[in-house]
């Protein structure tokens, strides 16, 4: 069954326009595929997120770190934490051999991204999103397309229909494409956060980031580029401390010891109180399917106390990008070795992951007998994860 005339056609469609999909598609563009990256830009923008100095190799091998990084971000000099104890230690950048990190402006970050993909020769479908994927074995894809602003889209809210030869989910932790082809989405625990983004004050020069753990779970703190600060309480939603702080979230950050010192000079929280973002650990049983990978936080999503999030993005959608331009450049019976290889990169990174996470959780006893740090103390040798 060909596509039907008319039909708008590519190598390969992208769902989402975060640095995993930006990273796919223009791995995909400079490999002469054509790529129609959609970005649905949905939900609160992200905010908090730091990017390690090794974030600048993989934009360098995307040629596009000086545009991804100039004006608009602040560098990060190094990380603070009491964790363990009461006191701060701190990581500084300076002996890093790449440089000092960065405090992103999330929303600059990844719009400068997709320009680069649209200047490689990506086709860049603002404000869209995949609505419905109907496979057609050996035949590729059918996608329905809703949203963007392009006057030649039609039918009711901007719909559209395209064809392509392959998909890659790049849609966050809900993976909403590959799922929707039969992949389980794993979950190890159910870690939220409470962000609160506190008011600019021009006297806040601070430019490191500062973790500290209590009771129940661990407050984060960075500065931000518009020049406020941003707090965050992480636990688990289950956990009576989830409702209890989001209740009482300035109280709480100003019985801190260290995050409060930063904290204070910024006013109030916002009268809104703190909004809630999904913060787990999960990933999915398989990354590629018939015609489909993941990439991205689709593909594996970190515990944000790991700092890898951005990294792990870019890094899974280039490694995407080639393999599927791998796949398709040839003819193959059974398993496609390149597919096969992404998904064990996917897993090397997740082992390595998973196995800093539990060394890091190993350094805070003082609460060993509290539920939050039971579970992440607890020996899992048997995790299905």
């Amino acid at each position: 069954m060909s596509p039907a005339p008319g039909t708008e056609t590519y190598d390969v469609v992208v769902a989402g326009g975060g640095p995993a999909g930006c990273a796919a598609a223009l791995t995909l563009a400079r490999a002469g595929r054509t790529v129609l990256l959609a970005d649905a830009d949905t939900g609160p923008p992200k905010v908090g997120e730091t990017l390690v100095p090794a974030g600048r190799v993989l934009l360098g091998d995307l040629d596009v770190a000086d545009r991804a990084l100039g004006s608009g971000h602040l560098p990060c000099y190094g990380n603070l934490s009491a964790w363990g104890s009461a006191h701060l230690h701190a990581v500084d950048f300076i002996n890093d051999p790449h440089g000092h990190g960065w405090h992103l402006d999330r929303r600059l970050f990844d719009r400068r991204l997709r320009d680069a993909s649209r200047a490689a020769g990506a086709e860049v479908a603002e404000g869209t999103a995949v609505r419905a994927a109907a496979r057609q074995p050996d035949r590729g894809w059918t996608l329905a397309l809703r949203g963007g602003t392009d006057p030649a889209d039609s039918g009711a809210g901007g719909e559209r229909t395209v064809h392509c030869r392959w998909v890659i989910d790049a849609t966050g932790r809900a993976a909403a494409i590959a799922v929707r082809c039969g992949a389980r989405r794993l979950v190890r625990d159910r870690l939220t956060a409470l962000l609160a983004l506190l008011e600019a004050d021009p006297r806040d020069t601070d430019r490191c980031s500062l973790v500290e753990s209590d009771e129940d779970g661990w407050w984060y703190t960075a500065p931000q580029p518009s020049g406020g600060r941003l707090v965050a309480y992480f636990t688990d939603t289950d956990l009576p401390a989830a409702p209890y702080t989001a209740r009482h979230f300035r109280r709480r950050m100003l019985a801190t010891r260290h995050v409060s010192q930063r904290a204070r000079r910024h006013g109030p929280t916002p009268p809104a109180g703190p909004r809630r973002a999904a913060a787990h650990t999960a990933h999915l049983d398989r990354v590629y399917g018939d015609g489909w990978t993941a990439a991205g936080d689709a593909a594996v999503a970190f515990d944000p106390l790991s700092s890898q999030g951005v990294l792990t993005a870019l890094y899974t959608g280039m490694s995407a990008g080639r393999a599927v331009d791998a796949c398709l450049s040839r003819v193959h019976d059974g398993e496609d070795p390149a597919l096969a290889a992404y998904a064990h990169k996917v897993a090397a990174a997740r082992t390595a992951y998973l196995r800093g996470h539990r060394l890091i959780h190993a350094q805070e006893v003082r609460w060993a007998h509290r539920s939050f740090w039971a579970r992440r103390l607890a020996d899992l040798p048997n995790s299905s994860f």
